[in-house]
């Protein structure tokens, strides 16, 4: 699926927004689609770990923690772990159509901090059966 890239104006517009609310939103719905089996009550290696997501083409940045019944929104500077990559290469992770180590290895999706949290998220994630919380629209 490829996505149009977003005019210049609405990516600078993007990165100059405060970044908190739109954590606090993507903590809520992970929490909600993933909390039970990826929090740390489910995973206490990742226990307060500290991740952000940094979408390169928007200038977004989603900072995150793992708490016990899910994830909540971070304002923290230092992360355990940075993951970024572009919208649509993240869109193909989420929805499974691109593996991790391929976009790793070809440079789109770029890892810093600590490489074992890494490799313990991807395994976790690709450990999941994905089973939509959400009823299907009718």
């Amino acid at each position: 699926m490829k996505l149009p890239p977003l005019p210049d104006p609405v990516r600078r517009l993007l990165a100059r927004l405060p970044q908190y609310p739109a954590s606090a939103a993507f903590a809520a719905a992970l929490t909600l689609l993933l909390g039970e089996t990826l929090g740390a009550d489910a995973h206490p290696e990742l226990a307060g770990k500290l991740i952000r997501l940094h979408v390169t083409d928007a200038g977004v940045t989603l900072t995150f923690r793992v708490t016990p019944r899910g994830f909540a929104p971070s304002g923290a500077a230092n992360p355990d772990l940075t993951l970024a990559a572009a919208a649509e290469d993240f869109l193909a992770l989420a929805l499974r159509r691109e593996d991790p180590d391929t976009l790793f290895f070809s440079r789109r999706l770029l890892m810093e901090g600590d490489t074992e949290l890494g490799l313990l998220v991807k395994n976790s994630l690709d450990a999941l059966e994905f089973r939509p919380k959400l009823p299907a629209p009718r």
